[in-house]
């Protein structure tokens, strides 16, 4: 149900979750997971085939874990291996695939071949006392499981769980390794880590809850998994579908605002990311509040929050909610999380460009987007917790160097806060902020959504030895999947890492300099060239039309722009702006226009580059968007969406930039849509400067 419910609350900044391993021994493939099978044989026979890409030993066996289909047809097929019968941590590996099957990249954890002994010289007893000696209080501990541990050199290890207490008290849910041949410790992988607290006043939004009568629960009815109630686990509960009071210490006001993040986020991922859900397999974690602590946590099954030092506000804003699941997100992808500082300030990281991207997209008026961490934090009263801009103000790194192997992990998340803003902004973007670069150099901004989407890429081919070097190949390898080698968005990609001094790594791939290539199809609408409707639209108000737009404004939003990307005129969703600003909007359905036949070469990499913007007030629901798609024949196939929601969002020319490849050889049109298809929505939309290239 959604409900407009009053809230006041504040965020505490996290630290991370590092994702736990498999540890149960499997010989043999597990059967297929749901996906094409051209896809998953192609995988297959590339593991089995390919000993020297993936360091297999004569011992090894691969094993088929999951495949995650993203957009524009790539797939990631993710591996889990052992040796000798016994499961290899560090052992896993990814391989890409276009539609069809065909390998594009492949990644792998080791970086050597396994040969070891699998008798071990310490009892299972042994290293289970060894691995108690972890916490100060152990409340459960795992049998212990015989392993090969193959982050860095590999070894014969035993793998023990614990839950329990670290001596200052805090939460610890850690994997403890301990070498099977000399006793010691080699490793060891917390899924909590301690964080700090921000405060953030959200306003009234719109939640989805369920219920009906007087018997309501504060759990979304259409997003499984995701719920709220306090430290026991209980969600919470009420007569009436109205929820807080705006006071900053109330935790039920605390969960409208965990529950509007969270909403947003998970929203976001399937607007621009194609993730279904924050697992990826349509499923969320549950939300707890009232910790009673300055501090907030994601521990491997649910989220925490407490409060800020002064106790006065709960911990529960956009980009520290965000921020949480976006660990949630780091750990249910390919690899889950290893160890070490490096590994960690990457899942850091993620946290905090998940933050980034959810405030993009939920644009509410009361927290614009800033790739600030929370900016409104007021645990000691210094203002922001990390600056993604520039890290160096809060103290944090703004380059890579060899020393972030050994730096706290919020910190090391500096560098890949920066390049991710670098990506998405630019070094010196229009309306600013500056960025500094590490080598003096220019970066332009390729947008957040874009950049959004060459990270999120990159992480499905991530393995748990992730480090800035891999994280570098793998978000260069999607660029090139995603737009193109000849795209801009590969350029910037790699200026940005060049900007913060990762070094060039072997293999990746060359750029070809940004927007190259041959134009097959440009239209700047300054003349009629044929673009029509595509027949079977229901809005009664709005419709497509080429024309000169007049800009319209509602309670000091901007949503139908006047000015276009080039010359005079754009496609908008009608020109005129009436009386006010709702009289010439989208109303009662759906608008679209396509443009006329387009042939399409049968070879090279195909890009569709466009202008776009979709603007609405909090009258708005998801059930709204602006979408683009390819059409052959009669048959549409959805490349973009932008989804509405329940907050104010400004028009504002984006550039959109989408790998068509897989249509080579067709004719094909191009369709923009827009809908209103929630009651009483004011929506605008527009399109500038379509072109297609080949490279």
């Amino acid at each position: 149900m959604n409900r407009r419910t009053p809230i006041a609350s504040l965020a505490v900044l996290t630290a991370a979750v590092i994702g736990a391993v498999l540890a149960t021994p499997q010989a043999v493939a597990v059967p297929a997971p749901a996906g094409d099978i051209s896809v998953t044989a192609a995988a297959d026979a590339f593991a089995a085939s390919n000993t020297a890409a993936l360091f297999k030993s004569p011992d090894d066996v691969m094993i088929r874990e999951a495949v995650t289909t993203g957009t524009h047809g790539l797939n990631y097929v993710s591996y889990q291996r052992t040796y000798r019968g016994l499961q290899v941590v560090g052992g896993d590996a990814v391989i890409t695939t276009d539609a069809s099957g065909k390998v594009l990249n492949t990644t792998a954890a080791q970086d050597q071949v396994i040969s070891v002994g699998t008798t071990p010289s310490i009892s299972a007893a042994q290293a289970a006392a060894t691995a108690r000696t972890q916490l100060a209080t152990v409340q459960t501990a795992s049998t212990p499981t015989l392993v090969v541990l193959a982050w860095g050199t590999p070894r014969l290890a035993w793998e023990v769980k614990l839950t329990g207490t670290k001596a200052n008290g805090a939460e610890s849910v850690p994997s403890v390794y301990v070498d099977a041949m000399t006793g010691k410790i080699a490793d060891s992988v917390d899924l909590v880590r301690d964080g700090t607290g921000v405060s953030f006043y959200v306003g009234t939004v719109n939640i989805n809850t369920s219920g009906s009568g007087t018997s309501w629960s504060m759990q979304d009815g259409t997003r499984p998994g995701i719920r709220c109630g306090g430290q026991n686990g209980t969600t919470f509960t009420g007569t009436d579908d109205s929820w807080g009071n705006g006071s900053g210490t109330n935790l039920e006001t605390a969960c409208v605002d965990a529950l509007y993040a969270v909403q947003r986020e998970w929203d976001m991922l399937g607007a621009w990311l194609g993730r279904n859900g924050i697992n990826g397999s349509g499923s969320g974690f549950p939300i707890r509040v009232g910790l009673n602590d300055a501090n907030a946590f994601w521990n491997g099954s649910n989220t925490s929050f407490g409060h800020n030092s002064a106790n006065t506000q709960q911990a529960t804003s956009i980009d520290v909610v965000a921020h949480e699941f976006g660990h949630a997100i780091f750990q249910t992808t390919p690899g889950g999380a290893g160890s070490g500082n490096e590994n960690g300030g990457l899942n850091e990281g993620t946290g905090d460009i998940f933050g980034a991207l959810t405030e993009a997209y939920a644009n509410n008026v009361n927290d614009p987007p800033d790739f600030l961490v929370g900016e409104e934090v007021n645990l000691v009263g210094s203002g922001e917790i990390r600056n993604m801009f520039n890290p160096s103000a809060e103290g944090d790194p703004n380059c890579w160097s060899t020393a972030i192997p050994n730096t706290e992990v919020h910190a090391a998340a500096g560098p890949i806060n920066h390049w991710f803003y670098l990506l998405a902004r630019g070094s010196n973007p229009a309306g600013g902020p500056v960025s500094p670069t590490c080598n003096s150099s220019t970066v332009t901004g390729v947008g957040i959504q874009d950049a959004g989407r060459i990270y999120y890429n990159a992480m499905l081919a991530k393995t748990s030895t992730w480090r800035y070097a891999n994280v570098r190949l793998a978000s260069l390898n999607a660029a090139v999947n995603l737009f193109g080698a000849n795209s801009a968005q590969c350029t910037q990609t790699k200026a940005a890492w060049n900007a913060i001094s990762v070094p060039v790594q072997a293999g990746e791939p060359t750029c070809g300099g940004g927007g190259g290539g041959t134009t097959i199809y440009s239209d700047t609408f300054e003349t009629a060239t044929g673009w029509a409707t595509a027949g079977g639209d229901t809005a009664t108000t709005g419709a497509w039309e080429r024309g000169d737009p007049a800009a319209t404004t509602s309670g000091g939003v901007g949503l139908q722009l006047g000015t276009t990307v080039s010359g005079t005129n754009d496609l908008v969703t009608g020109a005129a702006a009436g009386a006010a600003a709702g009289d010439f909007d989208v109303d009662g359905g759906t608008t679209s226009i396509q443009s006329p036949t387009i042939a399409l070469p049968a070879t090279g990499t195909l890009t569709l580059n466009y202008s776009w913007y979709l603007a609405h007030l909090n009258n708005a629901s998801s059930a709204d968007f602006f979408r683009v798609s390819v059409v052959v024949g009669t048959t549409p196939t959805v490349v973009f969406t932008q989804a509405g929601s329940a907050a104010n969002r400004a028009g504002a020319w984006t550039a959109g930039s989408v790998n068509i490849s897989s249509f080579a050889g067709q004719t094909i049109r191009i369709r923009f849509e827009a809908a209103d298809a929630a009651t009483g929505s004011l929506i605008e939309a527009g399109v500038d400067n379509v072109t297609i290239t080949q490279s």
